[in-house]
């Protein structure tokens, strides 16, 4: 799977995301840190987090991320009210560079799906 570099559109609405979340937070998120905030709106929960359970937001994040090209499939919230997600497809193999803009451009589309850029 090839990745195009963002477009101008998408590069516009990525440094908002980013822009908006320094000011929210103090503090410019890296993907991690993306991917830490994504997992949180998902979980639903704010509170404190041990190690694990911050690579667990991490994962549900990166699978809620991923579901929206068919790797992922929503599949159950646990009793705890942690999102499980199965595998659908296996994701191929990219280099950083190309797994980055993937990323970027499905955190765009994550947060347009939020509500995020509405005026």
């Amino acid at each position: 799977m090839q990745t195009n570099p963002l477009n101008d559109q998408e590069k516009a609405k990525w440094y908002q995301v980013v822009f908006d979340l320094k000011k929210q937070f103090g503090k410019k998120p890296d993907m991690n840190g993306l991917l830490f905030i994504i997992g949180l709106q998902e979980l639903g929960v704010l509170r404190e987090f041990n190690k694990q359970e911050k690579l667990e937001l991490m994962h549900i994040a990166t699978a809620k991320l991923l579901s929206f090209d068919g790797y992922y499939e929503f599949e159950k919230t646990d009793e705890e009210g942690w999102p499980h997600y199965k595998l659908i497809a296996t994701p191929p193999y990219l280099d950083l560079t190309t797994q980055e803009e993937l990323l970027k451009r499905l955190v765009v589309r994550y947060f347009e799906e939020q509500g995020f850029f509405q005026s």
